[in-house]
């Protein structure tokens, strides 16, 4: 199977969208909802492309679009640089504090927008990603609420929510960093949900290293022959370490 991007025949391995077959080639598409831990969302859009052959003509999200043999797409046609161009416009208004929404705006020519600026202090860019990756862990602790200017990210009816498992996966897939946790002695802070969790200590070494309820989550989803004990990483590690040198010096 073969397709042509930007004029470039390139075969297609074992990727199933666009947007994998252009990183592969090297071939740069801005993205800003897309995580390659998550399915495919397609919600910002700034990864559109343009089909002229081998599919329906127009623009599509390259990371929602299915590769097949002979789609023939631009990435950066007239059209595709018009659309993401408007897109980073209301991006600089919906998080116009963001660095990273700033640095991916000013690499695509853009400066300032038209757009009514938001006046929270909050840089979210409403990407979806800390809600796609919330369900997808199974904590389901936060969502989007209202519409249009009002629409945010936020814990059910607005509320501290005590959902949250402390996993702060929200945080690791944040690309403008205003997800945010703090640790404060045995406590660890979810500043946006409101979540306020004890954190646990590890059994070997005593330190504190994860949140209780996330121990308790994970011991929920895996069932009751679960019976891991409270371990860090770190002495994980070492334990695994000295169980494998035993098992090689008998071998």
């Amino acid at each position: 199977m073969n397709l042509t991007i930007d004029g470039k025949t390139v075969p297609v391995i074992d990727e199933t969208t666009v947007l994998e077959v252009a990183q592969r080639e090297g071939i740069w598409i801005p993205t800003f909802c897309h995580h390659p831990g998550l399915p495919p969302y397609g919600a910002c859009r700034l990864c559109v492309v343009e089909v002229k052959a081998g599919g329906r003509p127009g623009l599509a999200a390259s990371c929602t679009l299915p590769v097949v043999n002979g789609l023939v797409i631009e990435t950066n046609s007239p059209r595709v640089r018009r659309s993401r161009r408007i897109l980073l416009q209301l991006l600089l208004a919906v998080a116009p504090g963001s660095a990273v929404v700033k640095e991916l705006a000013e690499k695509m020519g853009v400066n300032t927008t038209p757009f009514e600026i938001n006046e929270q202090e909050n840089n979210c860019a409403l990407c979806g990603l800390c809600v796609r990756v919330c369900n997808q862990v199974g904590a389901h602790a936060i969502g989007f609420a209202f519409r249009g200017t009002r629409r945010k990210v936020t814990p059910p009816f607005d509320k501290p929510t005590a959902d949250c498992v402390g996993c702060r996966a929200c945080a690791s897939v944040c690309p403008t960093g205003d997800v945010q946790f703090t640790q404060k002695g045995d406590r660890l802070f979810g500043e946006n949900w409101g979540a306020d969790l004890s954190l646990a200590r590890c059994s070997s070494c005593g330190r504190l290293f994860t949140a209780d309820r996330l121990f308790d989550h994970v011991r929920t989803r895996l069932g009751p022959d679960y019976s891991e004990e409270k371990i860090c990483p770190t002495c994980r590690r070492r334990i695994t370490a000295k169980t494998m040198a035993g098992v090689y010096q008998y071998k």
